[in-house]
Parts: structure tokens; sequence; C-alpha cells
């Protein structure tokens, strides 16, 4: 097992990296404080892991809770679902709430702990690629409106990070490449290093391959954790996870939530950042190419929906309501080149038209 610290004062916990953790007690008893426990899972997972996660609780009283799987019901009216079993159960301020799935339910469960009673303490466990090594750290916790992707949420964060890799053996392929969306991501804006070991050892993260995953994971969350201590509520640097996001969150939006999925619309919206990039200057076409290839490789989506699906119009008016925008101008992540990337809303408009006119499939 590998341990690294998100470093945030007293704030400060843990990421436990390493296969069959899920229901180790010891590992999880030193970040309970009371003696209640609800589990938020949902429909995929809860067959899989709820009994084995239990186990890790079994010295608490453990409740849990089953949601509905899939983007479309990250939003308040299933977040209700949550608040009731903690009310109807008289769960006290010194409960514990544990997110065991991907990122909306991390995401879910986070908001529900910063907003029940004002706030109360959880754990992340996530269960795919993408939470775990992006949503389940960090504390960026929300839900969607049906205007903007988590528009709606909360600052967080967990007690520890509980990753078990043995969990993605369960992982769709489909889910395992959107999770790579974001590990890819890592090396695009401050770690070439990482992005050339990505280009060496994509077929085998692909294949699942234990070593391979278990490298991948920890030095994605490594730079996230190394980002978040230095800026956690995102008034600086952390702002460069958002590579993509912009174009991706108006993907997902645009397209009705749970028809691209997260990773999946990070990738197309990171094609389209990478090609702005390249009407600027910053990117030629060799280093074009390049990202492009190890998006494909990782079977993901280079390619944004086409005009009838999303008109130029419809992409301005859902990025115009992204939580990145300030002043009315759409800030944007873009690259100077491979591992290093930067935050502006200083830029020529007609260059983010042409990007959206142009880079179609």
């Amino acid at each position: 097992m590998k341990t690294l610290t998100v470093e945030l004062g007293d704030r400060s916990y843990p990421i436990f990296i390493g296969e069959n953790l899920l229901g180790q007690a010891e590992l999880v008893k030193p970040y309970v404080k009371g003696t209640q426990v609800l589990i938020v899972t949902n429909t995929t997972v809860a067959p899989l892991y709820l009994e084995q996660c239990k186990q890790a609780f079994a010295d608490f009283e453990v409740e849990a809770v089953v949601l509905p799987d899939g983007e479309q019901y990250k939003n308040l009216e299933v977040l209700n679902q949550v608040f009731d079993a903690l009310i109807g159960k008289r769960f006290d301020r010194k409960c514990t709430l544990v997110a065991l799935g991907g990122g909306v339910i991390g995401d879910m469960t986070g908001f529900a702990a910063a907003a029940f009673q004002r706030g109360v303490n959880f754990i992340q466990i996530p269960t795919t690629l993408l939470a775990q090594v992006d949503s389940s750290v960090g504390g960026k916790t929300g839900v969607n409106h049906p205007q903007g992707k988590n528009m709606i949420g909360a600052f967080h964060q967990p007690q520890c990070v509980i990753i078990d890799t043995k969990t993605l053996d369960t992982l769709e392929d489909r889910e395992l490449s959107a999770g790579m969306a974001e590990v890819i991501k890592y090396g695009l804006i401050g770690d070439y290093p990482f992005f050339e070991w990505l280009e060496a050892h994509l077929e085998k993260l692909l294949a699942r391959d234990p070593q391979a995953l278990a490298e991948a994971i920890e030095r994605s969350c490594a730079n996230k954790a190394r980002i978040v201590a230095l800026d956690e509520k995102e008034s600086g640097m952390r702002a460069l996870f958002n590579l993509g996001h912009t174009f991706g969150h108006a993907i997902e939006a645009g397209m009705g939530y749970g028809v691209w999925l997260h990773g999946e619309g990070v990738s197309a919206g990171t094609m389209q950042a990478v090609y702005m990039s390249k009407l600027m200057g910053n990117i030629n076409q060799a280093d074009f190419d390049r990202i492009q290839a190890i998006f494909e490789r990782a079977k993901l989506p280079v390619c944004p929906p086409n005009q009838q699906e999303m008109s130029n119009q419809t992409y301005l008016d859902l990025m115009a309501g992204d939580k990145k925008v300030q002043a009315g101008t759409i800030r944007l992540v873009l690259l100077k080149s491979i591992g290093e990337a930067y935050v502006t809303g200083d830029y020529d408009k007609a260059l983010l038209e042409r990007t959206l006119t142009e880079y179609r499939c």
C-alpha cells in the first residue's frame, strides 16, 4: 500500500492506494469520529462492493442508501434521498458519510456531508479510475443544474481517501477509458515526464496491468494533492485541472447528462483547447497530432458533437454559464506546450469562434 497526504494544515488527510483495501476495518476506524455511518452508493456498485464495505465499518451503526446510477441523477431531487435517510434514521453531527462509487457518488455524498447539520465528516472510497485519480481528491462536491454542471456545491474535504485498485477489475472498458482522460490531463498541464510515461504504458493501462495502474493512480494523485495543498479553493493554479472541462462540460450539458461520460467530454474538450492553442501559435502540428494520438489510443473521442447536434451558439451559451466565467469572460485553460498549461480570459474571441466552427467531425 502507498500513502500520500493532502497537506492542508489541521485538515490534512491521507490517500491510501493499494489492492484489497475495501474491507479493512483498521484502515477506516481512525477516521470515523462518532458511532453512525451512512454508506452512499449506487445500483451498479452496491451488488459488487456494498457488503464488503460494510465489513470495514462493522463496529459502527451502519446504514446504506443506494441511488440510481448515472450523471442524469446528479441533482438535488436525488440528493434528497440521502438527507431523508440521515434525518429519518436520526443521524447526529458526529456521523460519517461514506462515498462508495464513482465521481457522481463522491460529489453527491460530499455535498450531503457539507450541508447536513452544517457539515459532517465523510470518507471517499472511489471505485472508478476517474474518481480515483481526480474527483475523490481535493474536496470539490456538488450536483448539476439543467443549465450547468456542478453549479451547486461546496468545498468540503474528506477525512481520508481509500483507493482499492481491485475495484477496477469490474469497471466497464468505456468507464476505464473515461478515467484515462483525467490521467492524461495531468501530463498535459504540468508533468511532461508523466505524459511520456503514459505514451509508453498506455496499452498496459488499458489491459489493466496492476502495476501500471497503481503507478498511474499514484502519480495522478500526487499531482492533484500537490496543487490542492497550494490552492485549495481554486483561486489560482488549481484551475489548471480544468483543461478541457469548460468545453467538455458544455458537451455534457448540451447533449444531455449521461449521454457523454465526463471523461469523454473532457477528452473532446481538451482537443478543442489544444486546437485553439495551435491557432494561437503555442502548439505545433506535431504536438497536436501527438496529443490527439494518445486520446485515440485510449479509445476516447477526440471530436466534439457536430454542428447539427450542438451549434456554436449553444456552446457559447453553455460555456458562459460555467463556474470559471469571471466578469462575463469565459476563462479557458490552454497549453503553451505539452506539460505546461495556463489559465486566461485574455484571448482573441475570434479564435474561440474558429475553434468551435473548424474543430468538428
